[in-house]
């Protein structure tokens, strides 16, 4: 719930149950899917980006997302995690880490921390912004202990592993459900769960114009628009 703040209406996916939710009866419209369903909609691969970021082809690519550190809600276990999948994965001579820290803090501690291997190419550190979804898509799989991104990788069919520790909410839960996402939830589970293989890309389209969860939001505010009767100022009746 956000304080202080009542919407008039709310549109949320049909996986949230109302229990959750500020508002109840007709003010709350539905959409089925997720919320990253809409903007993936229009998204269009970069190619060209693992050579960009000089990744051999042949390579496996790991794309990591650290925990929240300094976030509320962070519990401890997900650096463990973190520290459990790089150790695992930084040996592989065929294994590529592609290393995403949350801010300048973060990422001078990985980089003290994981020197050799940063020094050695094993763990790549973006020197520049990249576009999120192109890193996701060009992975073999993610390992992110941040829920945007793992719902997006699962939007797009990337293989996708949560070392978040906090708690799991609904449309986190309904993924997990359906199989497109999976829990890391201690040590042994780095080892057993995460499937280190190379993906096969699918001819998967982005369309706007088949997406239904666009589509919904679309209608339903088009709805609300015409429901609602305009607010005429003093200006206007005078």
């Amino acid at each position: 719930e956000i304080p202080f703040i009542k919407p008039s209406w709310m549109m949320v996916p049909t996986v949230v149950p109302d229990e959750r939710l500020m508002v109840a009866g007709s003010r709350v419209l539905r959409y089925p899917g997720i919320k990253e369903d809409v903007y993936l909609s229009r998204f269009r691969p970069d190619q060209g980006l693992k050579q960009r970021l000089g990744i051999p082809p042949d390579n496996l690519l790991i794309t990591m997302r650290p925990p929240a550190t300094e976030a509320h809600y962070h519990n401890p276990e997900s650096e463990k995690l973190l520290t459990e999948a790089l150790n695992r994965f930084v040996s592989n001579p065929s294994t590529r880490i592609l290393l995403l820290p949350r801010n300048k803090r973060q990422e001078a501690e990985l980089r003290s921390v994981w020197a050799e291997a940063v020094g050695a190419g094993k763990i790549l550190i973006p020197q520049h912004v990249e576009d999120g979804l192109d890193l996701i898509w060009s992975s073999d799989l993610v390992i992110s202990g941040g829920g945007t991104m793992n719902r997006e990788a699962a939007a797009m069919g990337v293989p996708v592993y949560s070392i978040f520790r906090g708690k799991i909410g609904a449309v986190d839960r309904y993924l997990v459900d359906q199989g497109r996402l999976v829990l890391v939830e201690t040590i042994e589970d780095i080892r057993t769960k995460i499937k280190a293989v190379r993906r096969v890309r699918s001819k998967q389209r982005f369309d706007g114009a088949n997406s239904p969860a666009l589509a919904t939001i679309v209608r339903n505010i088009i709805s609300i628009a015409e429901s609602t009767k305009p607010i005429v100022s003093r200006t206007e009746r005078n």
